[in-house]
């Protein structure tokens, strides 16, 4: 009787430490969601804030107005996303509904996708103001312009995502059972060419972000090129570096091209997961959780490159780098305006 009563309060010990134990991992296990969610609506409503509270200048530009827009698509997506997820771990048959689990699915297909796109305006809208300038003052862009352009990304972007309800796909419970996304592996003609279009459109997004940076960049930089090794006057040079360098410019750029590199950053494994399962046929659940992970934190990450890099911050950098440039500089720009008298001077 007492081997019994011993062998009882020994299992009930193991009992207690099995629960104990549990207990901790869903702590561990649900911490991280509400984390992301915590972050991410903080963040984006703290970057909505400092965008708003900008000069009337920059609020009326095209440029800022499409990242407000991001700023509030990555708000929206944090919003609606991550509440299904932390409910779905504190009861795991909330996405077996198949109705929650396409709601699921649609919020990351879409915000995805649409941050993508805004990202690829916003570096199409810095292209055309360097490299085209007549035809960005034809065509008006301006904040109006931006408000129009963003209605029609959110309509074509909803209307591509709604295909999967529609039949075209099928949206289901990922193997992890803490997220929905579209059937990648589906041997279906309708369903695998939904999957490679849906790929290729974020692909070609990504593509297009990268070359439409590049080309501003360039450009930048040869013109800035241009003007140092121009023969001119110290007033001149000082002039054109300060058009060059411009604080609002400078600043546009910067957060372009940051914004850029964390969203294609977070957006490329995912859809190297989408060709991998299309094409591949490569099903492993620990690298697709991860890919949809890396692409959640993107709306954590973005706020806070607006709200670092703020002008009074960008006026500190420049001034800065101009005392630097005017130390290089002064003394070969002194030569030659002392050369050029000379000349003048000469009979």
């Amino acid at each position: 009787m007492e081997s019994l009563n011993i062998t009882h309060g020994s299992l009930s010990m193991n009992e207690t430490l099995v629960q104990h134990s549990q207990a901790n991992t869903f702590e561990t296990a649900i911490a991280l969601p509400i984390f992301m969610f915590a972050g991410g609506a903080i963040g984006n409503i703290i970057a909505i804030i400092v965008l708003s509270v900008s000069r009337q200048e920059r609020k009326s530009s095209a440029f800022y107005t499409l990242v407000c827009g991001l700023a509030v698509t990555d708000l929206l997506g944090t919003c609606l996303a991550s509440p299904l997820t932390i409910a779905n771990y504190m009861d795991k048959t909330v996405l077996t509904v198949q109705h929650v689990c396409e709601f699921h699915s649609f919020l990351l297909l879409f915000f995805g996708l649409t941050g993508l796109s805004i990202i690829c305006t916003m570096a199409a809208e810095r292209y055309m103001a360097i490299c085209c300038p007549y035809t960005y003052q034809r065509w008006g862009v301006d904040r109006r312009f931006a408000q129009k352009f963003l209605f029609y990304i959110y309509i074509c972007n909803i209307f591509f995502c709604c295909l999967p309800m529609m039949g075209m796909s099928k949206s289901e419970l990922q193997p992890s059972g803490t997220w929905c996304f579209i059937d990648w592996g589906t041997e279906g003609h309708v369903a695998a060419a939904y999957t490679v279009l849906y790929g290729s459109v974020s692909l070609l997004l990504i593509l297009g972000t990268i070359l439409l940076n590049l080309a501003v960049c360039g450009a930048l930089l040869l013109m800035r090129q241009r003007t140092v090794q121009r023969p001119v006057t110290r007033a001149s040079v000082r002039d054109r570096w300060r058009a060059l360098s411009s604080a609002a410019e400078t600043q546009m750029m910067a957060v372009l091209v940051m914004t850029s590199a964390v969203v294609l950053a977070c957006s490329a494994p995912l859809v190297v997961r989408v060709f991998a399962n299309c094409f591949i046929l490569n099903n492993d659940p620990n690298a697709d959780l991860a890919a949809i992970r890396i692409a959640a934190v993107n709306p954590i990450l973005d706020p806070w490159i607006y709200i670092l890099l703020r002008r009074s911050l960008f006026r500190k950098v420049l001034k800065l780098t101009r005392q630097q440039h005017s130390q290089y500089f002064i003394p070969n720009i002194t030569n030659e305006s002392v050369l050029s008298c000379n000349r003048e001077g000469q009979p």
